[in-house]
This record gives C-alpha cells, structure tokens and sequence, in this order.
C-alpha cells in the first residue's frame, strides 16, 4: 500500500471547490467559449444572444459587502470535522449528526458528502431586532474569525457582537450574514426539496429578495403566516399587537415539489349512511343531470325510474337541454354496486343522484381526500414551546424556542419518508426532536442535521450556573432529555457530534 503525498491546495485537504464545479457545467454546455482552457466571456456573449442586461439601469437588489458575500460562498474551507465520540449518544449506529461550529464553514465542508441529498431544510436565523446575535464574517480568515467569537482565541477581547440599528450598515450586516449560507444551502437541497425560513418584520423583505435571486421567483411557494401569539398579542410595537410571524418556503425545484394536503374531514356534509358505510365512509348526494356539463348526445339517454315512467336529463334541469354525468354502461354499473339513488324531489320529479362517499370514489376506489393547506397557521404558540422547555428543565435558556408541534406540522406537509432534515440555526434543538418525535409516531427513519456555533452562554446566566457554557452544550442536552423517555422500538435516538477546526492536513 502506497501513501500519496497531500500538499496544501490539494482537493483532498479542502471542501468542495464551487467556482470550479460552475466552470466545468458552463464548459458542458458551451464547448465553444473554451479558449486554451480559459473561458471567453465574448464568445459567451455572442452565445447568450439578446438575453445579456447591458443598460445601466435596471432592477436588480444589492448593498455595501454583496460581491464578497457572494465570493466567499465560493470559496473553498480549509477546515474539518473533528469527530468527538464521548460527547455523542449511540455513535456507532446512529446516523443523526450534531455538528458544532461557524455554519458557513460546516455548510462549505458539507458540499462533497450532502449536495444534492437534503431534503427539507428548517432555520430559525437570527432575527436582526438590534439586540440578536448576528455572525461579523471576517472574509479574510473563517475559520480564524470563528476561534474569536466562540472565545477560543480572544485577540480583541470582543468574543460575540450584536447588530446595533444605529449601525449605517444594519441591514447590510444581515445580509452579508445570510445570503453566502442561503446559497450554499441551496446546494444541499434534492431537487424536489425546499427550505423554510423563519422571521418576522424587520428583514422579511430583504429575504425574499435574496431568496428570489438564490432559488429563482419560480420557486417560490409560500409566505406561510404563523399566528404565534396566544391572547392580545405582543406588546413589542407601540401602534399595533403583532401576533404573528412569517415563515417562508422556496423550493429547490417547485415542479417537482409536493405538499402533502390537509385532510378533509366535514362529516356533516356526509350525513347519510347505507350498507356500504363501514367501506365507503358516509356519503351525500349530487345530482347526476347537471346542465353545466358540456352537451354529448351520448349522454343524454333516459334512465327508467321505480314506478316504471322513465326521465331524461332535460327533466332535472326545468326543460333546458342537458346531459348526465356518466355514461349509460357507468350508470348501469352504479346502479347494480349501489352508487345511484333515484328518488323524487321537492317538486316531485323524479331524480337521479350518485352517491358522493366520504371513503371511495365514483369507481369504487378506495379515496385519500386531502385539501391544499391554508397559508395561515393558526394552532401552534409560542407560550407551548416555553411550556415544554419548562417540562425538560430547560426553562429561561432560550427565550424564543419553536414549538415542535409546528416544526412536526412542517415536516409531515414535505412527507419525508426517510429523508435529511438539516437546521443550521439549531439553537435549542426543537428541530431535531420534532424529527425524532415524529419518527415515533409515523415509524418512518428521517435523520437530522444539527448545526450550532458554540455562542458562549451570558455570564452570571442561570445557563452557566447550570453548568453550560455555550449554546451547542444545551442543544444537545435537549435532545437527550427529550428522546430518552418512551423512546425504545428501533427508534434512531442518538447523534454523532463534530467539532469544526482547522485541518490537520499539512503539506510535507
């Protein structure tokens, strides 16, 4: 067995190189703007024809840092992911991950191994009211910057930094911090996959402005509102009770995207019941002649009603020309397996109805019914997530947890059978039991992604009096507190934890 020498800038010691990957797809397409290697954005040009935006002035969404956000979503890191076993639940078989540090880095490192492989993405960003938390990227060293914050190297003495909004570049701030992730978790996404983002005024305009530009206005699928409040609302505005949040969906390809339906359960409308009822469900009636239909003569034939007089369409619909909805062999094959009902009406003619069963169709097919769901959520607060922190012991930790209730709800619309789940807001960890608690109920094997910087917990906090340090020590606390009751069954309860450092490759 021969060992290759591994010199610094090789592929082996680095993540995914982006920018290379783009020039290789472009080379496919256009064999011809290859010149020596190198590429001729004239001839480029020439291949683009009139799509090319040469005038100076038209729309486009850009602030102070976006070319560097842009590049540094391209750049390759030289970091790794050190593996830490004794900090871990089940290492050897499970395949749930919990991984700690800067997500820009781990997102970069995660390109060669998950691109194309997630299928649902859930974050919880930073919100930007002035007072959150948000990353200050040092494009010029990562992995550096990350040491810093997280107080692993204090050179300034400045270990994490708020986004003040009397800082002149407040909204540029946020944006640096959100559009290389986005991009990037763009990536990872399967093609019939989708992201969703959580936020609430302060930058949902900017983010559907980056998110239009990263996964294409064609991708769009909602601007899900999330009524979180319980009671009056909050009392954060002076002029109106804000009681509601935004949660925003792109796909990573809406055509092939699928949300699973809510069900439909009006049973009042299926009020009547027959012989069939354990079977088919409950059933109402509708008309079979209905003059909205569009005129066959070869549906317009006449039906021999119980007392032996017989009746045309044309009777059920005051004399106007019209047709029945079924052909006269469906009609004979509803009439012999108890689908049609033929009765007088209120006006004492007689009509013919189907039976429109709450369980199987017109053909005797067993039926799912389901409707779109609403783009409002209204069952789900705020004041349960606490609630249930307090029942882990958690209480005062996180001050603005999601309920798992509404990240189970998510979960379930995307029908991810065995499928990745990936969070790289992790923060309290409520998307990672969401995926464990609904693998208990649907016995289905989602696994998660877990992804946290370690952000120190506040000194004289009732956290660090509790013995924890930072964030990510909470996190995965919360997992184990969460899955380790009523959890048994084959159930993938446990998570590999990483650590994000700097690589032990080194060039000989």
């Amino acid at each position: 067995m021969s060992i290759d020498k591994i010199n610094k800038g090789d592929n082996l010691s680095q993540s995914k190189n982006i920018v290379e990957t783009n020039i290789d797809k472009l080379k496919a397409l256009f064999p011809e703007i290859v010149t020596e290697g190198k590429i001729d954005f004239k001839v480029l040009q020439e291949v683009l024809g009139h799509e090319i935006e040469e005038g100076e002035e038209y729309y486009r969404f850009t602030w102070a840092g976006k070319a560097n956000a842009r590049r540094e979503a391209q750049k390759p890191s030289t970091g790794t992911l050190r593996p830490a076993p004794e900090e871990s639940v089940d290492w050897d078989t499970t395949q749930n991950l919990y991984i700690e540090g800067d997500n820009l880095e781990v997102l970069k490192l995660l390109q060669k191994s998950y691109a194309g492989k997630v299928r649902m993405i859930y974050i919880d960003p930073p919100y930007n009211t002035g007072k959150d938390f948000v990353y200050k990227d040092n494009y010029k060293d990562n992995l550096r910057n990350y040491q810093e914050v997280t107080g692993q190297i204090d050179e300034k003495g400045n270990k994490l930094s708020t986004n003040s909004d009397s800082d002149g570049r407040f909204h540029s701030n946020w944006l640096n911090m959100m559009y290389p992730r986005l991009r990037l978790a763009r990536n990872l996404l399967k093609e019939d996959g989708a992201i969703f983002i959580s936020l609430d005024d302060n930058e949902i305009e900017n983010l559907l402005k980056i998110g239009n530009e990263l996964f294409g206005e064609s991708n769009f699928v909602a601007n899900i509102i999330w009524l979180n409040k319980e009671g009056g609302g909050s009392s954060d505005s002076k002029h109106f009770r804000v009681k509601r949040e935004f949660i925003v969906c792109y796909a990573k390809n809406k055509e092939f995207l699928e949300i699973i339906g809510d069900e439909i359960s009006n049973e009042e409308r299926y009020a009547s019941s027959d012989e069939f009822v354990n079977e088919r469900g409950n059933y109402y009636l509708q008309k079979l002649g209905m003059g909205s239909i569009q005129y066959s003569s070869s549906l317009d034939y006449e039906i021999q009603c119980p007392d032996g007089t017989t009746v045309k369409p044309a009777d059920n619909n005051s004399g106007k020309r019209a047709c029945w909805r079924w052909s006269k062999d469906k009609f004979q094959w509803g009439l012999k397996n108890g689908f049609v009902v033929i009765k007088k009406d209120s006006k004492d003619i007689w009509t013919v109805y189907t039976k429109q069963y709450l369980k199987s169709d017109n053909e005797g097919n067993i039926i799912h019914r389901t409707q779109r769901p609403y783009s409002v959520i209204t069952q789900f607060s705020s004041t349960q997530a606490s609630k249930h922190l307090d029942r882990l012991n958690l209480k005062n930790y996180f001050d603005y947890s999601k309920p798992v209730d509404l990240l189970q709800y998510l979960i379930q619309k995307m029908d991810c059978e065995n499928e990745i789940i990936l969070d790289f807001f992790s923060g309290s960890a409520s998307t990672a039991e969401a995926v464990v608690t609904q693998n208990k109920i649907d016995s289905k094997k989602r696994k998660f992604i877990m992804v946290q910087l370690p952000e120190p917990t506040p000194e004289n906090s009732i956290a660090q009096k509790n013995g924890f340090s930072d964030i990510a020590q909470i996190g995965r606390e919360r997992i184990k507190v969460s899955t380790k009751k009523d959890f048994k069954n084959g159930l993938d309860i446990g998570f590999k934890v990483f650590k994000l450092d700097t690589s032990n490759i080194k060039g000989w």
